[in-house]
């Protein structure tokens, strides 16, 4: 069991998939959201959706929505949302698109987090993962003036922050599902085992 609290980021405008991702069904579940909580739970001591707007979701779930002070749309503005809410020190997060990623994974950044850093992110080959990531609120300070600056890159984030970058070689673990092609790859793989 890890422990520190993972967050599903699930409020995206998923505007390549042309409908709401975190809907869409996954891996017997009625919905992706639903495929990673119940993957991710066994393996957290408590495990959040960050979202939004809850009331898409028609399961019970512990949900945190975005701080409505803040009206534009990004990961900073979730993180900040989250930290805000659970008031701890450090979160595991994942993109909810990104169904291939596991707690042995978030292992493997735990195992290379330290006290020095505020961020602790895997890279593949196509680059650094801001959503398959370990945050501390050490990095909350900066995210705030970031987001009052209305700069939202997460690039920023990782070179002014103390960060660790992991790299991991099997680039499929990473698979996000942002077009429906993607998705149906997903569907094909995770049923293929």
């Amino acid at each position: 069991m890890l422990d520190i609290p993972c967050v599903i980021f699930a409020g995206g405008q998923s505007r390549r998939m042309g409908e709401d991702k975190a809907l869409l069904p996954f891996g017997g579940f009625e919905t992706l959201t639903q495929f990673q909580l119940d993957k991710l739970s066994p393996h957290f001591k408590d495990v959040y959706i960050s979202c939004k707007d809850k009331n898409k979701f028609d399961f019970k779930a512990n949900f945190i929505e975005d701080n409505p002070l803040y009206q534009n749309s990004s990961p900073l503005i979730a993180l900040v949302s989250v930290f805000e809410y659970l008031r701890c020190e450090k979160i595991a997060v994942l993109s909810v698109d990104t169904p291939f990623f596991t707690h042995t994974h978030f292992k493997k950044l735990l195992a290379h987090d330290d006290d020095k850093s505020a961020i602790t992110v895997a890279k593949s080959s196509s680059g650094t993962q801001p959503l398959c990531a370990i945050y501390t609120k050490k990095a909350l300070p900066l995210m705030r003036t970031l987001i009052t600056e209305k700069r939202y890159k997460m690039r920023e984030l990782f070179e002014k922050e103390e960060t660790v970058i992991i790299d991991f070689n099997d680039e499929e673990i990473f698979s996000n599902l942002n077009f429906q092609e993607d998705y149906q790859k997903a569907l094909q793989r995770n049923n293929n085992g």
